[in-house]
């Protein structure tokens, strides 16, 4: 998951537990003292907002898996926002009446305090979900990345013993050349050879020929 993303996402948890108590301490109180909370709460409304903006252009930046996980807590922290909103327009309207103010003075505290530790801890919740989820996704994606080296490896040493072959080859086929070569010369020699042994016998015959008759005529 996306440090950055997680940075914003701490910081709107903290944001949204803070808003929700301010929220309810301006439901007790009346006046200025009222305006001035309300105030304080809208200015921060806005800071949550931006958080929840630059979470969602954070999330659209990065990996479609990765990407859907993250705007699905998103979606969650949005009806957050909108809840805490629902909230403080509940307390700033002017038809208020005095009988929906006893009753939050009542059991509103203690509602709000508990649907609000309720969300926060579906969110925490969720949030480890998701964080699980993204984790066995970056150990899948480790285990493609190692596949993908090794296949690289082994075709790189098949390409390597292929060019071997190819060479041994080249060599076989000069070994063959030679050797025909070799035959041609030899066949060659052995022919003058043969040619030479009969011209030696030739003069040999005619020699010995001239002889006799040398003998001969002396006689």
């Amino acid at each position: 998951m996306s440090q950055v993303f997680e940075g914003y996402e701490r910081q709107y948890c903290e944001l949204s537990a803070n808003l929700s108590k301010k929220i309810t301490s301006a439901s007790l109180l009346d006046g200025e003292q009222k305006k001035q909370k309300v105030f304080e709460v809208q200015t921060r409304l806005g800071d949550a907002e931006a958080l929840i903006r630059k979470m969602d252009l954070e999330a659209r930046s990065l990996l479609p898996n990765v990407n859907a996980m993250l705007l699905a807590k998103l979606r969650e922290y949005k009806t957050d926002l909108n809840n805490l909103k629902s909230k403080l327009k509940r307390i700033t309207s002017a038809n208020a009446n005095q009988a929906a103010r006893d009753e939050l003075l009542e059991s509103g505290l203690t509602d709000t305090m508990a649907v609000s530790a309720d969300q926060r801890a579906r969110l925490l919740m969720s949030t480890e979900r998701l964080n699980k989820i993204g984790e066995k996704v970056r150990e899948s994606r480790k285990t493609m990345l190692e596949t993908e080296e090794l296949g690289v490896s082994i075709l790189q040493d098949l390409h390597q013993q292929r060019q071997s072959l190819l060479h041994a080859r080249d060599t076989l086929h000069r070994v063959d050349h030679n050797i025909g070569r070799s035959k041609k010369i030899l066949t060659n020699m052995s022919r003058r050879m043969n040619r030479n042994k009969w011209m030696i016998g030739t003069v040999i015959a005619v020699f010995i020929i001239a002889i006799i008759l040398i003998l001969y005529f002396k006689l």
